[in-house]
């Protein structure tokens, strides 16, 4: 039977004990397991795969052929990418079971993971910061971070809204003004 709070394609598999918020989507071929958290107003494209310790905050969309493993959480309003990978076991073996080796990977409020990107596990991934399109991201990720390449580096920062900032650190589309302390960026 349906759940009237949230749409799931009729190829979509919602094992029971899932939470699955109000408002949320999930689109054909998706698996959400028993225990997965989902938040309201999330969208999950074709083919997702939610694992029984995964966790979507708010506002997540999650594009076509992502796996969100156990102990991966994203907090509210993550955007992933198209085929994005992320991992939970620094050196896997089909032979050996590691399943108490997992390790957390946070993907922060409001941080975007390009298409194709692979995240290894154990990394965080601070608010706001985006993850350039076929990027390996090996070590954690400061808030509004531009980062690309392989390893994935700093080449910027980028604001709230997903703009990449000039050396004036003011955003094009809203004027917001940011601050670099540290190596850090702070809104002011």
């Amino acid at each position: 039977m349906a759940d009237p709070q949230y749409f799931a394609h009729e190829t979509a598999v919602i094992d029971n004990g899932a939470q699955i918020g109000a408002g949320t989507k999930i689109w054909h071929f998706s698996h959400v397991m028993s225990g997965a958290r989902i938040g309201d107003g999330c969208v999950l494209g074709q083919n997702v795969y939610i694992g029984t310790r995964g966790v979507l905050g708010n506002g997540c969309k999650v594009q076509n052929n992502v796996s969100i493993y156990d102990d991966v959480i994203c907090e509210d309003d993550v955007f992933l990418g198209p085929s994005c990978v992320l991992t939970n076991v620094m050196d896997p073996r089909a032979f050996v079971e590691r399943k108490t080796e997992y390790k957390t990977t946070l993907i922060k409020k409001g941080a975007s993971v390009g298409a194709n990107a692979t995240v290894v596990c154990g990394v965080t991934l601070g608010e706001y910061c985006f993850i350039g399109a076929g990027s390996v991201v090996t070590k954690d990720v400061p808030a509004y971070a531009l980062v690309y390449g392989t390893p994935a580096r700093r080449h910027g920062w980028v604001s709230r809204v997903g703009r990449r900032l000039g050396t004036d650190l003011v955003c094009p589309e809203t004027g917001e003004q940011y601050q670099e302390v540290k190596g850090e960026l702070k809104p002011l």
